[in-house]
């Protein structure tokens, strides 16, 4: 079952945001912990939210960075200006990224091109929110725990949507947080999105595929409860191969990553013309899954030939 609309997931959980970006709250009983951190236009619903679900801002002391792409790091930088004595933690590759100054002048740039897209009628946000030099945390690493007093979050590695992924899993809900290194729910079907190495990106799924889920929390179009959440992450595992079939077969044919791209973007948003990134950014994201794909061709094909 997919559930878009924001609100109470069970007793501690609660999802937050707008149905195309969301972040979630898990609340122990010493402190309250953020997972991922959405898109800069969410923060007056994000806000407004935690008032009407009666959440204590004040409890919440701890933020997880599930990776560093400009559409889940947006409320951050608020929270942590407003909240300083928050801990953020993020995996090692992501503070790197995090603190390069072009980095963060794409998250910026990219944030207000999906404002426009999505929010024309926001002129300006009464916040802020911009990423610059003064936010930073701690590196987390494989199975590292943040305890909440009586509930424990885990930390998966998780690259290959991008190469400082991590997932959040917690035990006692059985609840799953994989951002888009799981794949994104759009609306009946799965987007799975190997940008940065398609293959560890399909090893990484192989590895969250193992865990029992009966929550899963995507940072796109809401969350799912059930035997979908159990079933999801295989969903996207065998959604991912047949794209991945399709971008070989379509780079076979062309020979060109360009031409390769450009046929598959028509064909994206010819299929999901409301889709919530604009062209200009879902361009770059399957440039990077078949330059990836492509190369694993190439380089499949001179062993084949004995050139390697």
């Amino acid at each position: 079952m997919r559930l878009r609309t924001p609100g109470k997931i069970c007793e501690g959980l609660w999802y937050l945001g707008v149905e195309e970006s969301g972040i979630y709250l898990l609340e122990g009983r010493d402190s309250a912990m953020l997972i991922s951190g959405g898109m800069s236009y969410i923060l007056p619903d994000v806000i407004r939210q935690l008032d009407d679900f009666g959440i204590n801002q004040e409890k919440i002391k701890s933020h997880v960075i599930l990776h560093s792409h400009f559409d889940h790091v947006g409320v951050i930088p608020f929270f942590k200006r407003k909240l300083p004595e928050i801990q953020l933690y993020g995996s090692h590759r992501a503070w790197e990224l995090l603190a390069m100054p072009k980095a963060v002048e794409t998250i910026n740039k990219y944030s207000q091109l999906v404002t426009e897209r999505m929010r024309p009628n926001i002129t300006g946000l009464d916040y802020d929110y911009q990423w610059r030099n003064d936010i930073t945390g701690l590196q987390v690493t494989e199975n590292t725990r943040i305890d909440l007093g009586d509930i424990e979050a885990v930390i998966y590695e998780t690259p290959g949507h991008s190469s400082c992924s991590i997932s959040v899993y917690v035990p006692a809900l059985k609840a799953l947080f994989p951002s888009d290194a799981g794949g994104i729910p759009y609306k009946d079907t799965i987007f799975p999105t190997g940008n940065s190495n398609f293959t560890m990106f399909q090893s990484s799924l192989e590895r969250l595929s193992r865990l029992e889920v009966n929550y899963l929390g995507a940072d796109h179009y809401g969350y799912l409860a059930g035997e979908e959440a159990q079933a999801f992450i295989g969903a996207t595992a065998q959604m991912a191969a047949r794209l991945r079939r399709l971008i070989e077969t379509v780079f076979a044919r062309k020979n060109d990553i360009d031409s390769t791209v450009s046929l598959l973007i028509t064909e994206h948003y010819r299929q999901n013309p409301d889709y919530f990134l604009a062209p200009e950014i879902l361009t770059g994201v399957y440039r990077q899954m078949v330059r990836h794909i492509s190369a694993a061709m190439n380089h499949s094909a001179a062993v084949t030939e004995g050139r390697t």
